[in-house]
């Protein structure tokens, strides 16, 4: 990887932590009192678990995974402490009744939670112990201002007590079978998809809708119409819709590079340089609005226990939206635009984004972005407005929204501008996302 982008994930990895630290400290109270921890504690905890998914490059999908289960963990022990927040035991698919420790006590709740997280995200995460020393300075932080050893021995018990059944349930949700499932082949067929340049990357999850989703009666439910047919004819619509995507990519605006360029968020981008290849870290889709769920809860000023609640919804979404989509992705196994372009148009041509490793129908970012969008807007409205800083990380400049759906929509036309997405396969993603953030809502009983 390169060396200048390794450096900056260091950095932010190392910047998180010491705003976790200080927060921390003016957080935890001595004489065993704890105040209610904030939302940005939360956020923080999520930012490391980003660090470290860019450092292993994971995929999208899996990505989506992690998030879901290390929210699940935090918010499972949150349930049992707010009346108001319900278990997901008979909610979501396979949930399990958790055992309560009741031989537990003198813990703070609110710390275990996010104790929880940390224990499950590092057990998830292939590189899972690089939140070692978060968690650790995060412990050490309350001791040493005078919380009592025991209320933190406490607070970690029941921590990894509810982790273990978290990641119990993880386990069977059968992702670790995925392996044993032949390797997917590319389909010799005119029409469908092949991996593209510069890397030609093996494709990306095609066994994602195995997996057990977590509202879903299966990845198939909102299975979206076909995609238009491939055909080679000028007068044709796919011939028509392959020729709006050439001829917006030679026309492109300073204003829609900058678009595409700010929801590329696509981790398996490489870069050529002669005879070398360097792999440029990006923050995957649902990473960019799990970072938009923290400016919203921290802007509107949510508690711990709320801002717990509305991560985990959004997570929830995104992996079920993700299972949705990847189930169309392989079912229709259609051809990238940059693959068509080239056979029927422009045979030197290259897309403004580079395409990522899988089939285009549907757009990804189209359906987890709308999926997020709906959830988003059930809990802070439908004129929710607020500026978009997630890129700055990452060298692009913030960009600011009236509404989650608005931000959605760009997120979705930003692959036609992009180059690497048919039109129909960004309003279908729309739609079909879209329906899942409503039944996300619905099962989780948020309506």
């Amino acid at each position: 990887m390169g060396i200048s982008v390794s450096k900056k994930i260091a950095s932010v990895v190392v910047l998180s932590g010491m705003i976790t630290y200080m927060l921390v400290a003016n957080s935890c109270k001595p004489n065993k009192e704890i105040a209610p921890l904030q939302s940005t504690d939360i956020s923080h905890v999520i930012a490391q678990m980003t660090d470290i998914m860019i450092h292993d490059i994971t995929n999208p999908p899996l990505a989506a995974r992690f998030f879901s289960y290390t929210t699940l963990a935090g918010y499972e022990i949150v349930a049992e402490h707010d009346s108001s927040k319900a278990s997901m035991h008979g909610i979501l698919n396979g949930y399990p009744d958790f055992q309560k420790p009741d031989t537990i006590t003198g813990y703070s709740y609110q710390v275990a939670a996010l104790l929880a997280m940390y224990e499950t995200a590092k057990k998830m995460q292939p590189s899972g112990n690089m939140l070692e020393p978060y968690e650790q300075r995060f412990v050490d932080s309350c001791k040493g201002i005078g919380i009592a050893d025991e209320v933190m021995d406490k607070s970690m018990q029941y921590a990894q007590l509810i982790s273990k059944q978290i990641l119990a349930y993880a386990k069977a949700d059968g992702y670790n079978k995925i392996s044993n499932l032949p390797r997917y082949t590319p389909v010799e067929k005119e029409g469908s998809w092949y991996p593209t340049p510069p890397a030609f990357m093996a494709a990306v999850e095609p066994n994602f809708n195995t997996v057990r989703p977590f509202t879903l009666d299966s990845a198939a439910q909102f299975k979206p119409a076909p995609p238009v047919a491939y055909s080679s004819k000028k007068e044709s619509a796919f011939y028509g819709i392959t020729e709006a995507v050439f001829t917006t990519a030679h026309n492109l605006t300073d204003s829609q590079k900058m678009v595409a360029a700010f929801w590329d968020c696509n981790p398996f981008a490489v870069q050529d340089e002669g005879h070398l290849q360097y792999g440029n870290k990006k923050i995957s889709p649902g990473a960019h609005w799990l970072g938009i769920t923290g400016i919203a809860c921290l802007q509107s000023k949510k508690s711990f226990n709320e801002t717990m609640q509305i991560y985990t919804s959004v997570s929830v979404g995104l992996m079920d939206a993700f299972m949705c989509c990847w189930d169309e992705k392989y079912r229709s196994n259609r051809i990238r635009p940059e693959t068509a372009i080239r056979k029927l148009i422009d045979p030197l041509w290259t897309p403004f984004l580079q395409t990522p490793p899988f089939p285009e129908y549907l757009s990804g970012h189209s359906t987890i972005s709308s999926s997020s969008a709906t959830i988003l807007t059930h809990f802070f409205g439908d004129s929710f407005a607020y500026t978009d800083t997630v890129e700055t990380t990452y060298g692009l400049p913030s960009r600011s929204f009236t509404s989650f759906k608005q931000a959605a929509a760009e997120a979705g036309i930003s692959r036609f501008y992009g180059g690497i997405h048919f039109m129909d396969a960004i309003e279908n993603g729309q739609f079909q996302g879209t329906k899942v953030g409503e039944w996300v809502l619905h099962k989780m009983r948020f309506e």
